[in-house]
């Protein structure tokens, strides 16, 4: 279940995605009246001058909100979740209130905050496989020189990537992090 953070989140994105089809559609049949239908050089002149200054001043706009919204789904993560090869939630960690987990395997002399122990994959992860650093309430994740990696696919891309070895790389809601081919879901 979604927190209500991000559920208005989404619901503000939906709704910014509505206006922006609603407003595209009646920018096209003015602008096909105006330079298709009318002669007047001077109306065209004159609406093409204020279309440019709409069309800058809104871009800023959508620009400004997105990054707005984009930062209140950042900072308010809650868990991390386990998936299955199936995607369905297996195992779930709280990192509310945390500022540092580290991601493997637990041992009689370590503990993993995050233990992929007895996972599909479990050969493939390192003991210590990577780290989920908090600064400044955005969450980081780092590679620390596991053997067999560690990707993320961002929740608006298709591709993962495989992190480089001290490199963090910040995680947002809906991102899928990759320890070897262990899926953990950001919540």
């Amino acid at each position: 279940m979604k927190n209500s953070a991000y559920a208005q989140s989404e619901k503000k994105q939906m709704m910014l995605r509505i206006i922006d089809i609603l407003i595209v559609t009646i920018a096209f049949f003015f602008i096909l009246y105006v330079f298709v239908m009318n002669q007047d050089f001077l109306l065209k002149t004159i609406i093409g001058s204020i279309l440019a200054v709409i069309i800058i001043v809104y871009g800023s706009i959508m620009y400004e909100t997105k990054k707005v919204l984009n930062d209140i789904t950042d900072t308010d993560i809650q868990k991390i979740v386990l998936l299955s090869e199936q995607g369905k939630e297996m195992k779930e960690w709280s990192i509310k209130g945390k500022t540092s987990l580290l991601i493997g395997k637990s041992t009689t002399e370590l503990e993993a905050d995050i233990d992929l122990s007895g996972t599909e994959y479990e050969s493939l992860i390192n003991y210590e496989h990577a780290v989920l650093n908090c600064v400044s309430g955005m969450w980081y994740i780092e590679d620390i020189d596991s053997v067999n990696g560690v990707g993320i696919k961002k929740s608006n891309k298709r591709v993962k990537n495989r992190l480089k070895y001290d490199n963090p790389s910040r995680i947002n809601h809906g991102d899928i992090i990759y320890i070897a081919n262990t899926r953990i879901l950001v919540k």
